[in-house]
Order: structure tokens, then C-alpha cells, then sequence
């Protein structure tokens, strides 16, 4: 199908993020954090385990703990002791007895296996084993999970609620991490104005700056609000040395569309080597990249969609490169079958917001949350993912297969 006369040219999303990626060098200054105090953040070199796990040889099961010479047929085995977690067997171990062993308790001095309470059964005078018993059963041996020594976490590493019970539980109380990117973000636009201040007439609310304030929260960084910048070269000029003077990245929103009535173009002509591209991608054609004297510059479109698909298809990636992240961010697409038509019209990329569940065949299926302007925001609220249409494509029939990224983290609450 002919690509629209409108979009030739166009740079793919692809080579977008690789024309940006491949220009990146992560930041390698570190410190060390409480583990307390580390979720969310980026380790900066790999993690070795300090010990054994287990760091003794411990039981699997309830159950007893028996020696194989001890354990002949209908054989009547009296219970010599108690071993508990915390709480080990220390007496004496009689011959053909054995000791009633609890999950997790260190196995007793010359124990074979642990056989589990319901392959027994209880008599007077103690116990009688029902089934077979193989040397080493239900023992979790020293070392078995992990051994000292032995990398536990890579570098790159974004810290969380799988990551630090493993480190908890290795005795780690500390770890050394990636300094916070710190990331400053600016509108531009007489029209706008902050959250929670009244409107004046011909106005309306900075919902960009807000949207990208939470995500890069959301991300870890450390975010410094330059606020809204009024359409004047002057005061354009001083928010972008200034942001540049403190930040390692530059996020601005708004200006960089073709006849936007503002002088974010020439300014960054003036103070850097900006490549701007326009995008085959809906929403977010108008997207600027490029380095500033100190830092990387972001331009994001002024629509409040677009800003936001460009801030997690671009801007995330770039974030997670600049912190040496070896971690996935971006969930795997894949098929579902479309419940509704979608409209469509072949020359962009087009991601639509979508909700994506599973149907009475156990089939997974999407359908539209409706309305997909570029100021529709209500349409994230609504959705779990992405339809992901590709660049020459039309419309979709109810029926056809389509492609769907789920949200990740950033967007998914």
C-alpha cells in the first residue's frame, strides 16, 4: 500500500531510537545506599553472595529424619528427639531410632534422608515408613541455592521487589548504586498554565510538564522544574543554560512542531547540535533530539498524548541506557485478535490505546478505548496497552491479528 505524500520521509521509530541509543554513554558515578532505601535503584557493579544458601544442610519437609540402616519393613522406629528451625537436635541419636524433623531445621549428624510425615504412619512406641526412601531425599544441601561467592545480581540492575528479598536474605545490608539521573523539565507557551492555579482566558493547563514530572519520579530520577517558560527569546535561553548547567538530560514540551509561534528551534541552533526529526509515528510525529553543551536535549510534542507515547517509546529507553540498565523495560508484543474495526491510514507507525484481555476460547483479544486524538488523554486512563499498528497498514477488520505491546510499569499504575 502507497505511503501517504504527507509522511515521506519520515525516520522510523527504529532508527530514531537507534540513531539516539548508540550516541549515549551511561553515567558511572556511584554510591552507597541502605537497602532500606534502595528500591528503584540501578546497582553499579555486580553483587557476589557472602555466604552459603542454605548455610547448612537443612530439611525440605516436615517429616523424620532417618538413617538408611536403621529402616527394614513394618520395622517399629521409636522418635528420639525433636529438631526445630532455629532449634537444632543436639542430644544423642540412638540406633534404630529416628528424630522428628521440622521444614528448615539443620539435618542431625549422620542423618541419610528426611522422609515426609505422610509416608508414615504413627504406632505405640513411635513410627513405621510406608514407602521407599532414597539416600539424600527431601535434604536441601549447603550451598544448593547459592554458593559464597558466587554473582548474584549484575551491574545495570533496577532494584525491586524480587531483587532486594535476595539480597535480604544474603545478609547484604548495604548496596552500591548509580547516583540519581538528575533530569530537568520546562514548557514553553504563553497559553499554559500550572496545575492548580486558575485559567485565564485563551488558557489551558500544563498536563505535559505534570505527565512527565510523575513518569520520571516513576523512573528514579531527580527532577528539576524549571516551571513554564513564556514564549520570549530571553527567557527561552535562560531556561535552557540553566537546565543545562544542572541536569545530565533537558526535557522540554511544546515548540518543536513546524509553526509553532516560539523560538525553541533557533535556541537550540544557538546552544547545541540538534537533529530534529520528524517521526513516522502516531501520535508524536514532532520529536527533537540532540546535545546540549552539558547535557542531552528531549523535545516532546505540545499534544498531551503524543508527549506522552514519545516520552515511553524514546525518552525511557534513553533514560534506562544513560543508567546502564541490562534489565528488560519495554514488555515483549505479541498477537491478539481485534474485537472491533480500527481505524487506520497507511504512512505512521500508529500506537492506539487499547485494552487487552483474554476471550471465551482463551484467545487473547483487544478493543479500542476509543476516541485516539493526540489530546485525548482519557484514553490512557482507560488502557493496558498498546495496538501497535505497523507503518503501511490501514484499517483493521474486526477479527485481524494485530500486534500489542502491554504496558509496562510506567504506565500500568
Amino acid at each position: 500500500m502507497d505511503m501517504e505524500p504527507f509522511t515521506a520521509g519520515l525516520i522510523s521509530l527504529e532508527d530514531a531510537q537507534q540513531k539516539m541509543l548508540q550516541q549515549l554513554t551511561p553515567i558511572s558515578d556511584s554510591l552507597n545506599v541502605s537497602l532500606f532505601e534502595a528500591a528503584g535503584r540501578i546497582t553499579a557493579k555486580p553483587i557476589n553472595s557472602p555466604l552459603d544458601v542454605p548455610s547448612f544442610d537443612n530439611s525440605a519437609m516436615d517429616g523424620y529424619a532417618v538413617r538408611l540402616a536403621d529402616i527394614a519393613p513394618e520395622r517399629l522406629l521409636p522418635v528420639a528427639g525433636k529438631a526445630f528451625a532455629g532449634a537444632p537436635f543436639s542430644g544423642e541419636w540412638p540406633a534404630g531410632s529416628v528424630i522428628r524433623i521440622m521444614t528448615g531445621a539443620p539435618i542431625p549428624a549422620g542423618c541419610d534422608a528426611v522422609v515426609m510425615q505422610e509416608q508414615t504412619e504413627q504406632r505405640d512406641g513411635g513410627i513405621v515408613i510406608t514407602a521407599p526412601v532414597q539416600r539424600g531425599q527431601n535434604i536441601r544441601r549447603i550451598g544448593e541455592d547459592i554458593q559464597a561467592g558466587k554473582q548474584v545480581l549484575d551491574a545495570g540492575v533496577r532494584l525491586g521487589a524480587a531483587e532486594l528479598p535476595l539480597l535480604a536474605s544474603l545478609g547484604i545490608a548495604e548496596v552500591n548504586v548509580l547516583r540519581k539521573l538528575r533530569v530537568a523539565i520546562f514548557s514553553t507557551g504563553d497559553e499554559l498554565q500550572a496545575v492548580g492555579h486558575p485559567l485565564a482566558a485563551g488558557q489551558i493547563y500544563d498536563t505535559n510538564r505534570f505527565t512527565v514530572a510523575l513518569m520520571l519520579n516513576k523512573l528514579g530520577c531527580e527532577v528539576i522544574d524549571l516551571g513554564v517558560i513564556a514564549d520570549d527569546q530571553a527567557a527561552l535561553r535562560n531556561a535552557f543554560t540553566e537546565a543545562d548547567r544542572q541536569a545530565d538530560v533537558v526535557i522540554s514540551t511544546g515548540g518543536v512542531s513546524v509553526g509553532e509561534a516560539d523560538f525553541t528551534r533557533s535556541m537550540l541552533e544557538e546552544l547545541g547540535a540538534i537533529t530534529f526529526w520528524k517521526l513516522a509515528m502516531k501520535p508524536g510525529k514532532p520529536f527533537a533530539f540532540g546535545r546540549l553543551a552539558n547535557s542531552w536535549f528531549c523535545g516532546l510534542p505540545g499534544n498531551p498524548v503524543s508527549a506522552a507515547v514519545t516520552f515511553y517509546q524514546l525518552v525511557q529507553p534513553l533514560l534506562a541506557t544513560l543508567t546502564g540498565q541490562t534489565t528488560r523495560i519495554m514488555p515483549l508484543r505479541q498477537r491478539a485478535r481485534a474485537t472491533q474495526r480500527l481505524k487506520k491510514s497507511p504512512g505512521r507507525l500508529d500506537f492506539q490505546r487499547a485494552i487487552l484481555s483474554r476471550g471465551d476460547d482463551g484467545v487473547l483479544e483487544v478493543r479500542s478505548t476509543g476516541a485516539q486524538g493526540s489530546h485525548v488523554f482519557s484514553s490512557f486512563a482507560l488502557a493496558n496497552c498498546f495496538v501497535v499498528l505497523e507503518r503501511d497498514r490501514g484499517d483493521v477488520e474486526a477479527g485481524e491479528w494485530v500486534e500489542v505491546e502491554a504496558f509496562n510499569s510506567l504506565l500500568e499504575g
